[in-house]
């Protein structure tokens, strides 16, 4: 099974227009374009039923207390967790692609309202924990959003976009599902899977690793 992205070469950075954050030309942050990227993928293997596609970063800091934080930095070394950015199941076995900007075209202040979608359910990301009791932010995000790594990070982060190919039809998941509950549901359903990976950071220290 092979997975696409072809706006960047596996493995390199992340163009902006795909992230929610993005480094401006003055200042720590300003809100980016939030496009999803068009993903394919090919060569799923014979009993395939159904796809999922879920968007994960595992480099996001464990504990919160020097993010974004002038005249502190997170530590290289600090433990690191799971953050979704795109949880998505129950895509039709004839899909091979979901087209750019047909999840997300921008950043929606309080989230975008996950269900059925005409290629698949969506279900919520990460954003929903991390902007939890902002008065400005705070939501149910779900669907599509992109890399928004802390502005003040040592290392780069790397982005998963995995497509799993399933022996099932429907994912029983209802309600506020997250990438945890999907993963949890499709566990022991996974014929193949195959992921095309990006990095993103927002630090200025590591311009020359943030796309342009």
């Amino acid at each position: 099974m092979k997975v696409t992205i072809n706006s960047w070469a596996d493995g390199a950075p992340i163009p902006e227009k795909f992230a929610f954050g993005k480094i401006p030309a003055e200042g720590r942050f300003e809100t980016s374009a939030n496009i999803n990227p068009a993903i394919n993928w090919a060569d799923a293997p014979e009993g395939t039923k159904s796809f999922a596609v879920i968007m994960h970063d595992p480099d996001v800091p464990s504990s919160g207390d020097d993010v974004n934080q002038e005249g502190k930095i997170v530590p290289a070394d600090l433990p690191r967790v799971d953050f979704y950015h795109w949880v998505l199941v129950n895509i039709s076995a004839a899909t091979r692609e979901i087209p750019e900007g047909a999840d997300s075209l921008g950043v929606t202040p309080g989230g975008k309202t996950a269900g059925q979608r005409s290629y698949g359910k969506t279900g919520n990301n990460s954003y929903t924990d991390w902007f939890a009791g902002d008065a400005d932010m705070g939501g149910d995000y779900g669907g599509y959003d992109g890399p928004c790594p802390p502005w003040n990070d040592s290392i780069v982060h790397h982005y998963h976009f995995t497509v799993y190919a399933l022996d099932m039809e429907q994912v029983d998941l209802e309600g506020a599902f997250t990438g945890a509950d999907a993963l949890a549901a499709i566990d022991a359903h996974v014929l193949a899977k195959a992921s095309h990976m990006g990095t993103y950071s927002m630090n200025r220290d590591m311009r020359a690793e943030v796309a342009e």
